[in-house]
């Protein structure tokens, strides 16, 4: 089936799991990467020169806090080299100003900070870092005095789902050209705090109706990119885009992902770009052919007019509801499974966890 693959467009690159923050809600894996893990800058340099070459058209750099690696102006200006557009996600707590202006002249592209509140309070309690906030701001007002494009991303969960106007008008106190209201998917440190996190069903009708509302208001003024949580959905989202369809994640250690949850996936073996080509893998990988398309499908989903929609929906959530990575992703309300997503706990006691720092820093993830 290779001759019908067509070049990957993107890639996530998780240049580190390190990270200052202790997000309850991070989609990185439990067992974070060390440092001594991650890949060296020659190999970094290499991946994206070959990614350059299949046709990527942009990188996001992400982590963990990507600022953490000290070569990132050489990742930077290695890829602005070769053609390719960046993006580089960042909590924005470790990055200084003059910093900010060595990567916009390595030729960075496009920076997007996380907040995890639209209040002080709210985020320096989730994120558990000190005057986070202001530093967020201080660096986003910088972006934008140096012409960087600047995208909010606020991660959505039971913790800050009512502020959500009040990211709205950061946004457009920012300047911001694009806010991101991504509600959390549940992998990863968010899968083992789901309990805590999960929003109520009226608290998201609510902000669905005022998303939908406002992103009208601000056409022209403020893209709002909104990104529902799949427990309350009618139809899965195409993870990815689509397995293996247009992009791809790669760890701090190299390993290549279809999706950065794909690990979860025991029964797949995953290779290195440390042994094999980007192409190859791309192309050849059986973990990448697995769950490409629609042939591997089951037949409710192959029989359903949006297979080539949602493609199925997510591989690994099918896993983790169903034991069966080929099962439909019991969000779509035709999967048997559907009513599991009702039985999902909410405790209080596990929120007043996570809210006194539930999820504590790996060794890894030490700045």
């Amino acid at each position: 089936m290779t001759h019908d693959i067509l070049p990957p467009l993107g890639i996530l690159a998780e240049l580190t799991h390190r990270c200052p923050l202790q997000c309850g809600y991070c989609s990185n894996p439990l067992e974070l990467l060390k440092a001594n893990r991650e890949l060296e800058t020659d190999v970094w340099l290499d991946v994206f020169r070959q990614a350059a070459r299949m046709g990527v058209l942009q990188v996001h750099l992400s982590g963990g806090e990507p600022t953490l690696r000290q070569d990132l102006e050489q990742i930077v200006a290695t890829l602005a080299e070769n053609g390719v557009y960046t993006n580089l996600i960042t909590a924005a707590v470790s990055l200084s100003q003059e910093r900010l202006k060595d990567l916009k002249s390595a030729g960075l592209d496009h920076i997007q900070i996380s907040f995890q509140g639209a209040r002080p309070e709210t985020t320096e309690k989730i994120g558990h870092y000190r005057n986070a906030h202001a530093k967020k701001i201080e660096v986003a007002k910088a972006a934008r005095q140096l012409g960087l494009p600047v995208t909010i991303n606020a991660p959505i969960h039971r913790l800050n789902i009512a502020e959500v106007p009040e990211f709205v008008q950061l946004a457009l106190d920012l300047d911001a050209d694009r806010l991101e209201i991504a509600n959390v998917q549940y992998y990863g440190w968010a899968e083992l705090n789901k309990a805590a996190l999960l929003p109520g069903r009226e608290d998201v009708d609510r902000q669905v109706e005022y998303v939908t509302g406002i992103r009208e208001q601000l056409t022209g003024i403020l893209n709002i990119d909104f990104v529902p949580p799949d427990y309350y959905a009618d139809y899965p989202k195409p993870c990815m885009g689509g397995w293996a369809k247009d992009a791809f994640v790669i760890t701090p250690d190299g390993m290549m992902l279809p999706c950065h949850a794909a690990q979860s996936i025991k029964t797949l073996a995953f290779s290195s770009v440390r042994d094999m080509p980007l192409e190859k893998i791309w192309r050849e990988s059986d973990a990448f052919n697995a769950y490409r398309g629609t042939d591997w499908m089951n037949p409710r989903c192959k029989a359903c007019p949006r297979r080539d929609i949602d493609f199925g929906g997510c591989r690994c959530q099918a896993l983790a509801l169903t034991g069966d990575a080929t099962e439909t992703d019991p969000t779509c309300i035709k999967s048997p499974y559907h009513d599991r997503i009702s039985e999902i706990p909410f405790t209080d006691t596990v929120q007043k966890r996570i809210i006194g720092g539930a999820k504590q820093k790996a060794p890894a993830e030490q700045a």
